[in-house]
Parts: C-alpha cells; structure tokens; sequence
C-alpha cells in the first residue's frame, strides 16, 4: 500500500522531499502545506488510490524529512527553536494530509485503538504518523499524543473498550515508564504494540517486556490485522517478573545515588578540565545536566541489562559534543569518576567498562 508506483500521483517522492526540507528548515507553513498537498496527486478518481497516496506522502514524505530535521539538529546545522518550529510545520502537513483523504476513509470500522506516547515521552509526531496510517487502514484511533499518564491511559483503554494499546516512545530513559505502561495495560486486558527508537534494535526491549514490536506503521497494521492475542487473566505484574536481573538491586540504587554521584562526577571533570574552573554559571548546569544525562541512561541500561544502550548513548553524545566544538574526550573523566565511585557494582562496572573502550576507540 505504501510502495506501489501509481499514475496518479508522482513515481519519486525525492523532489518533494527536497522542497518540504527546504520549506521546514525556511520555517515556512504555507509552502510546505502546499508541497505536501502537491504531492497528493491532482487526478486520483477512487478513494482506494487517495489513502494509499495518504498513506505514501506520510511515511514517504513527511517522515523521512522529519528525520532529516532532527539529523540536521543533531549535527548543529540548526538550532533548537528552528527544530521545534520544523516540527510543528510537520503536524501541520499531517493535518493537511488529514483534511485531504477524510472523503476517502472506509465506510466501516475494522475496531478502536488507542494510540498514545509513554508518559514523560514529548516526541508525539510518530504516534500521530501511525494513527493517521490506521486511520487510512479503516481503523477507529483514539489519539492521545504526548505524555499520557499510565493510569489514564488504561482509564480510556477501559472506557472505550479497547482492541488493543500502541505505545510510542523515542528516549530510551523512558523504558521503566514504558514498562509501566505495558504491564498496566496487559494488567487491564489490553494487547499492546510498541514502536520507537527506545525500544531498541528489532524491539528487543519491547520483548523483554512481553509487548509486541512494530517497526513502522505498517508493521503495526499488521498486527492489528492479525488480532492480537489478549493477556491472560489480568493481574499486577513487578518489573522483575519480566526482569529478574533487577533483583541485584543495582539499577534502584544507582537511581538513588543519583545526586551524589553527579556531584562528585562534576568535581572530577572539573580537577581532569582546569578550563571548566572558569565557566560562568550557565556552563556549569550544562555540564552537571550532561553528567546527569550520563548517569539516567547507565541506570536505564541496568534496568534493562543492556551495555549497547549506553554505548549506543556516549557514541551519540560524543557527536553532539563534537558538532559543537567540543572535544569527545571530555566524557572519559566523568565516566572514570562514576567507576570509581560504583567499583563494588558489578553489572554497572562492567557496563561502564564496555562503553569506555567502545568511546576510545
């Protein structure tokens, strides 16, 4: 539904990408709405060929131009502000996208979902990307967008009976959240879907929490095709029922210490970087914010008992601090101080071992 070439509507997508990128990074609505709307095609005569060209302009068009933005973000090519007001853009080109195929849904319903992120998650344009495909797929999606409280999530599960949840998340920091959200919904009845870059690669994670993985929207849609199997008889599940490497108590403790060990982290880089002694204030809550970033994400990997998380994190972080001009090195000392203060953890000290040889290679 979503590859086929169709006379109706242009066989690549590559020059509307171009001008929709050119639009977003210019901040500028009203063309980009115009590209996309350009890109629906003039001379679709059937309501099958309006949602597969939906369908395409949202997963062909939108997406891969949204991802390019972030990229773009990532390799300080734009600011922050431009970022969040690209993005924006975007859910207006959905929306346009929305307005266009509504003549075109199907006439009958193939259920209700709810499609919603992980509480604390605020990335919410893929959650809206697969809700306007399932929509297009002849499904009834009750979209909540961004950071929905886990216990009013299964609430609106509950009240509008639910098929299925689809979970969305994009920070790996969030997959305790997640957890919740899944066990809490499982727990409730409800078959649940995740998707997003914080479940990991192939959505190991997602597994390890007994949830289905969907890789893409279509993904997704096939699943819900197939009926998704319902939990067994509800019931409260702990995280180390899915986790029993939790038991060791390591992942609870370093969250504990958190304070503390980015206290003594900061003073470490400090004494390692004498340059850091003459930051302003500003300077200084950056570096503790990225200390503390640091130690979320090694916890995060505890939780989940995953070294490639946080080496996957440092390796992106490196280049962020690289595409600002600073020097990736400046990690190592923070990364020495946390193992020197969680030397009689063993899982934490392997994981901060792993990842540092992984950085100075």
């Amino acid at each position: 539904m979503t590859g086929g070439a169709d006379s109706s509507f242009p066989s690549s997508l590559a020059e509307p990408r171009e001008r929709l990128w050119r639009a977003l990074h210019a901040c500028d609505e009203t063309r980009a709405v115009a590209v996309v709307r350009g890109a629906l095609g003039a001379d679709i005569s059937t309501a099958e060929q309006m949602r597969a060209a939906g369908e395409r302009v949202l997963l062909d068009l939108i997406a891969p131009v949204q991802i390019r933005l972030g990229a773009a973000w990532a390799a300080n090519d734009i600011t922050v502000a431009q970022e969040h007001a690209g993005t924006a853009i975007s859910e207006r080109c959905v929306a346009a996208v929305v307005d266009s195929t509504s003549s075109a849904l199907p006439g009958t319903s193939a259920g209700r979902v709810v499609v919603a992120c992980v509480d604390g998650e605020w990335h919410a344009l893929p959650a809206r990307l697969v809700s306007e495909v399932l929509r297009l797929r002849g499904w009834r999606v009750d979209y909540l967008g961004a950071h929905v409280p886990t216990e009013h999530l299964v609430a609106h599960a509950r009240y509008i009976r639910a098929q299925a949840v689809l979970l969305s998340s994009s920070v790996e920091v969030l997959l305790p959240a997640a957890h919740n959200a899944i066990s809490s919904c499982q727990g409730a009845g409800f078959p649940v879907i995740a998707g997003g870059p914080a479940f990991g690669p192939q959505g190991r994670y997602a597994r390890l929490m007994r949830a289905e993985w969907a890789g893409d929207a279509p993904g997704a849609a096939a699943l819900l095709a197939g009926n998704p199997r319902r939990p067994g008889a509800p019931a409260v599940r702990p995280p180390e029922a899915d986790l029993p490497h939790l038991g060791d108590e390591e992942y609870t403790m370093v969250l504990q210490a958190r304070r503390q060990l980015v206290k003594q982290a900061l003073a470490d880089v400090q004494e390692s970087f004498p340059e850091t002694r003459w930051y302003n204030r500003y300077q200084n809550e950056r570096t503790a914010e990225d200390i503390n970033h640091i130690v979320t994400y090694l916890a995060t990997a505890l939780y989940v008992d995953s070294s490639d998380l946080f080496t996957r994190f440092l390796t992106w972080a490196a280049g962020i601090l690289a595409a600002r001009g600073v020097p990736p090195r400046c990690l190592l000392p923070a990364l020495d101080s946390l193992a020197g203060q969680l030397k009689d953890f063993p899982r934490t000290f392997g994981i901060l071992h792993t990842s540092r040889g992984v950085l100075e290679s």
